[in-house]
């Protein structure tokens, strides 16, 4: 080992004691600092790493924090969204159409083709004719100057008997006698065989003109003689009896009326016919038979003995007529014949005038008609009676013609039969279906007049069915399937065809409709009905009933309306069975038809008053159905006092019940810009959108697009000047915007704000492309860019409004399945950017509208 091995090995053998050198207790002391040390550094390791954590688990805390909140920011930010898609999803539903729930079978109900037929029915029973004009209810008889007015409805040659026809009514006749067409050919006939079946309506002239032919074919004699030449004969016995008769008569001309509806008729046939021939041949006679036309004289008008009478020309019969009275009028005066003439022009001239047409209202007299008509002029020109009195007897023939139509229909039922046996009794009966179809024709014409032949038809025989029923409930009636005879019902109901068009779906196809021969006669038969006979109006609401549901607008519009005046009738019995239980109804359709009934009857002053209050208090406090009813009556603007009234009750509807009637009541506001007022109405929906209301901003916003998507012919008015007549197919603003400048500004400041509306502005935006794609028809042609052109300057005013119908444009030119092309996109450009021809007054007001509805719309989303 080393020395200096050895000293270290002694070093540590003996510790060095340095200068006073430390001891063995201060090395343990220090030991014990030492570890102490130690485990204080340890801990403060330890809380260092704790600290350290604690910060790290602090930052990772704020982490989660801040992730929480921007978690819940996105979850807020996407149940916003949904909220303003399920805004918009709601607003959408309100501009459905109000028929959306009528999806029966037959589909939902075309209001434009509904519109038309009101309009066209309304003109049968304009105010002021035959219905409303009458001082009475009906007229029994009337005396005017010294002419009395027999209207008892008594049926011609009911009560025929046999006897002679005196030569003075002969002479007569040939004097005033017009001859029909076809006059010469009927006189040969009757010559060559003797007898002549000669059929035709009930007061057509048909009994003079049998006369006129026996006058002529029996010799007429050269000085008057008391000879029985032309002899009537009791209808009762019948062909067989009269040819039993003909050797003790001692006549050689017979007229005979033979009525086949009396109980126990027989038709005779044509051996009977043939055995009469022969024996007026071996007696030198001629016989005349006159029957009504219809299904049972069809087998004897079409034997060889039968031929039609054509009906008398009545201008030239009721000149002739004129003639007679006032030349015997004038003849006891000095200057009797220019007397005669000078009245005679005037009587003309008062026929021709407008307002006794419109009196009178039938477009062919018959000649009792004309009898009376020529008594009127010429009482009224020889200063009998004054003008008022003239008009109210001309009033008085359709008056008696339906009250005529109507006398006793069923009382071949009533009557008791000679027989008391069951089956005599019922052999005895003529069937309901024989009696009734004929008035239940003329009833269905009265109510469905200018509907097509076919539906009148068969709207008869669902009447004819409900009149068996009432009138013989113990007896299932038949249904003839196989006897109508439309050329029978024509004639005996007055009736005309005419060639015109029907709608289908929209689409107008040629069809075969029918009228009443003279304007006065559907008001006519209606009072006649509802007045005069109680007993016929319940078949007749049970058939009013069926009507409403019918699809065809040509239909159940047309009863509606003829319902309406049957409630001006009776208002009480019409509001019970018919209004009220139809305006709760299920279907739409039903409603709509009450609605338009309650808009007939508020049409006449009588009735206004108590339709506004109806109407009103089914707005405030009525069902659902009952308020649904009232929206629809009210959008054809009669059932308020007035404008402001109308919108209130509209506004009360749409609002109530998180606008449940919100659809039916934005429609029917828009009806009412096709009136007058629609400058009031659109300052209205201008309030409703900035009222602070959200309900209230829905039926402004709502309303403003559903008149975008409405067409004309949905909504037109009554009134035939009206200047959006001629543009039934044109969208309303582009239809307002061309015919009634005023309106544009108020219009585009509403939709403007429909387009920057978040939850209306989808529907807003397909609105306006519907818009501009009508600016030409497929052809082609031009359509509605004249309306574009004074509305698109007004909604594309600054840069935004700009842009936005630029992407607009470009999307229509780019749609897959309906691309606009470029030109006509470019067109449509330069329409909205073009400088306005005028200064615009409300251009102001519409930068209030823009930054108020920008505030709005930042507080409801």
């Amino acid at each position: 080992m080393s020395d200096d091995e050895q000293a270290g090995g002694a070093a540590d053998d003996v510790p060095e004691k340095p200068d006073g050198g430390r001891s063995s207790d201060d090395d343990k002391k220090q030991d014990r600092d030492d570890k102490r040390q130690d485990r204080d550094g340890r801990k403060q390791d330890r809380d260092d790493k704790k600290s350290k954590d604690d910060h790290s688990r602090d930052d990772e805390d704020k982490d989660d924090d801040k992730k929480s909140a921007e978690d819940e920011e996105a979850e807020k930010e996407k149940e916003r969204e949904r909220e303003r898609e399920r805004a918009a999803g709601r607003f959408k539903a309100y501009t459905r159409d109000p028929l959306a729930d009528d999806q029966g079978e037959d589909g939902p109900t075309d209001l434009a083709a509904a519109a038309r037929t009101r309009r066209a029915t309304r003109l049968l029973f304009d105010v002021g004719r035959d219905l409303n004009r009458f001082d009475r209810s009906y007229i029994n008889s009337a005396h005017i100057g010294d002419i009395n007015l027999r209207l008892d409805g008594r049926q011609p040659g009911a009560g025929m008997r046999s006897g002679p026809v005196p030569e003075e009514e002969l002479r007569r006749l040939r004097r005033v006698h017009v001859e029909p067409e076809g006059y010469v050919r009927l006189r040969n006939a009757l010559r060559a065989r003797r007898l002549l079946v000669l059929g035709a309506a009930p007061g057509t002239g048909r009994t003079s003109t049998a006369l006129s032919l026996l006058d002529e074919v029996t010799g007429r004699p050269a000085e008057d003689t008391d000879t029985d030449r032309v002899l009537r004969v009791d209808p009762g016995g019948g062909v067989r009896q009269l040819a039993a008769e003909l050797e003790s008569s001692g006549g050689s001309g017979y007229v005979l009326e033979l009525s086949l509806t009396r109980p126990g008729a027989l038709l005779p046939d044509e051996m009977d016919l043939d055995e009469l021939a022969a024996a007026l041949a071996r007696h030198e006679a001629f016989a005349v038979i006159v029957v009504t036309v219809g299904s049972a004289a069809n087998p004897l008008l079409a034997g060889r003995y039968g031929m039609l009478c054509p009906p008398v020309p009545h201008q030239e019969l009721l000149h002739t007529r004129l003639r007679e009275r006032l030349e015997r009028h004038a003849a006891t005066e000095p200057d009797g014949g220019a007397r005669a003439d000078d009245l005679l022009a005037r009587a003309r001239e008062l026929a021709e005038r407008e307002e006794v047409k419109e009196a009178v209202g039938l477009n062919e007299l018959r000649p009792a008609e004309a009898e009376l008509l020529a008594s009127l002029l010429a009482g009224h020109v020889m200063g009998d009676f004054p003008y008022e009195e003239l008009l109210s007897g001309c009033r008085s023939l359709a008056a008696s013609q339906a009250q005529e139509w109507f006398a006793g229909v069923d009382r071949a039922l009533t009557a008791r039969p000679a027989q008391s046996a069951e089956a005599d009794r019922k052999a005895e009966r003529p069937g309901t279906a024989t009696l009734f179809h004929p008035v239940a024709f003329r009833i269905a014409l009265a109510v469905l007049g200018g509907a097509t032949h076919s539906a009148v038809a068969a709207a008869a025989h669902l009447l004819t069915w409900e009149l068996s029923v009432q009138c013989d409930p113990d007896n299932t009636p038949a249904r003839p399937l196989f006897c109508d005879d439309p050329e029978a019902d024509l004639a005996l109901s007055r009736a005309e065809p005419k060639d015109g068009k029907v709608e289908v779906d929209g689409v107008e196809v040629p069809a075969r409709l029918i009228w009443y021969r003279g304007s006065a006669l559907p008001s006519a038969v209606l009072t006649e009905l509802w007045d005069r006979h109680f007993p016929v109006r319940a078949p007749v609401v049970r058939w009013l009933r069926l009507l409403a549901d019918d699809p065809r607008s040509q239909v159940w519009m047309r009863a509606a309306v003829a319902g309406g005046e049957l409630c001006v009738r009776d208002f009480d019995h019409g509001y019970t069975e018919l209004v009220r239980p139809l305006a709760e109804a299920a279907t739409p359709r039903r409603r709509i038809f009450a609605a338009t009934t309650l808009d007939q009857a508020a049409g006449h002053d009588s009735h206004r008053k108590t339709v506004h209050k109806l109407v009103a208090d089914w707005s405030r406090n009525g069902t659902k159905l009952l308020r649904w009813t009232a929206a629809m009556a009210l959008g054809y603007g009669n059932a308020a006092a007035s404008t402001d009234d109308t919108l209130d009750a509209l506004a009360r509807i749409g609002v109530r019940d998180d606008g449940e009637q919100l659809a039916a009541a934005s429609f029917n506001v828009v009806r009412l810009l096709a009136l007058p007022d629609a400058a009031q109405v659109l300052e209205r929906m201008a309030e409703w959108t900035h009222h602070k209301r959200e309900r209230y901003q829905d039926l402004g916003l709502v309303t403003t697009v559903r008149l975008a998507l409405t067409t004309v012919d949905e909504v037109l008015s009554d009134d035939p000047d009206s200047p959006l007549a001629d543009r039934g197919d044109w969208p309303m603003p582009l239809a307002l915007a061309a015919t009634r400048p005023e309106l544009v500004g108020p219009m585009a400041d509403l939709m403007w704000t429909a387009l920057n509306t978040a939850r209306a502005r989808d529907v807003a935006m397909d609105a306006l492309e519907r818009l501009l794609r009508s600016a030409v028809r497929k052809d082609g042609t031009e359509w509605t860019r004249p309306g574009l052109a004074a509305l698109l300057p007004a909604l594309a005013t600054d840069e935004y409004d700009r842009r936005r119908l630029d992407w607009l444009l470009r999307h229509m030119m780019n749609d897959p399945e309906n691309p606009v092309p470029e030109p006509q996109a470019r067109d449509l450009w330069r329409l909205a950017v073009r400088p306005p021809e005028r200064p615009r007054q409300a251009r102001p007001r519409q930068e209030i509208t823009r930054r108020e509805t920008t505030r709005e719309e930042e507080r409801h989303g």
